[in-house]
């Protein structure tokens, strides 16, 4: 998870917001695919806000969010307050992975795995992964369709304002290695993808909150550079929609990593 400190301290206020939930339908599909069953227990890894572990909640016996980010960790216990939900976040990382967590059947991660220490995190995993049992990687992506204009204006935005980011700059190199790579290379090396292809309208401010959410870009690291990016922002991507709307076409995606079968 996060490997330079307070990266995302600030950008958590804005998480949720700026980040779309992922698609119930999805969720559903993968507990479905994977046989989740009420008997189970889920880790969700690099949990943030607690999507993930609340989105899986009402399928097993228990879920486990872990996040290094206090901040995090303080939004997603509101938040399963709010809905009633009980979940046990945990302040850590996936370097605290082991069998004191106790044994587990579907391990999820969303737009985390990046920060982790990929093949040391899928190595301990397979200690208390249970028998049948699965990793799987939750990401987002927007098709190449006209009612996502925007992405390519957003996303020169996000990359003016990040430059000279060191870790951002790592994953974008030549030698940087795919997360399916990664997983090819470990124990859960049998590979399926799923995904829910959703049209949405989203507030123009809600893209002020995903630019800030993201630790690239946020205020923790812009400082008062983050409310130009702010501006840009709103200006840029309401030139888009209407009435303060903008419609997009989001893809979520489930890549459902299974030990090879026996």
């Amino acid at each position: 998870m996060p490997t330079e400190g307070n990266r995302f301290r600030t950008a958590a206020r804005h998480y949720l917001r700026g980040r779309a939930a992922y698609a119930p339908l999805l969720v559903r599909r993968v507990a479905g695919l994977c046989g989740l069953r009420p008997a189970h227990r889920v880790p969700d890894l690099g949990c943030g806000p607690g999507q993930l572990a609340l989105a899986f909640a009402p399928f097993a016996a228990g879920v486990v969010g872990v996040n290094p980010e206090p901040e995090m960790l303080a939004v997603a216990r509101q938040e399963a307050a709010r809905a009633g939900i009980p979940v046990d976040f945990r302040e850590g990382s996936s370097l605290d992975l082991g069998p004191g967590l106790g044994v587990f059947f579907l391990t999820v991660i969303g737009r985390a795995f990046h920060w982790m220490d990929r093949p040391e995190t899928l190595r301990r995993l397979d200690r208390i992964v249970e028998p049948g049992g699965a990793v799987v990687l939750f990401g987002g992506d927007h098709p190449a369709v006209p009612d996502n204009r925007w992405c390519a204006a957003f996303e020169g935005l996000v990359d003016r304002y990040a430059e000279g980011d060191a870790a951002r700059a790592e994953r974008k190199a030549p030698g940087w290695l795919s997360h399916e790579a990664v997983l090819l290379g470990s124990p859960f090396a049998h590979l399926e993808r799923h995904a829910v292809i959703q049209r949405r309208q989203t507030p123009v401010e809600h893209f002020v909150d995903r630019a800030l959410s993201l630790s690239s870009v946020s205020e923790e690291r812009l400082g008062p550079r983050a409310a130009d990016l702010a501006g840009e922002v709103r200006a840029v991507v309401a030139s888009f929609g209407s009435d303060g709307m903008v419609t997009g076409v989001f893809e979520w995606q489930a890549l459902i990593a299974r030990r090879e079968p026996t």
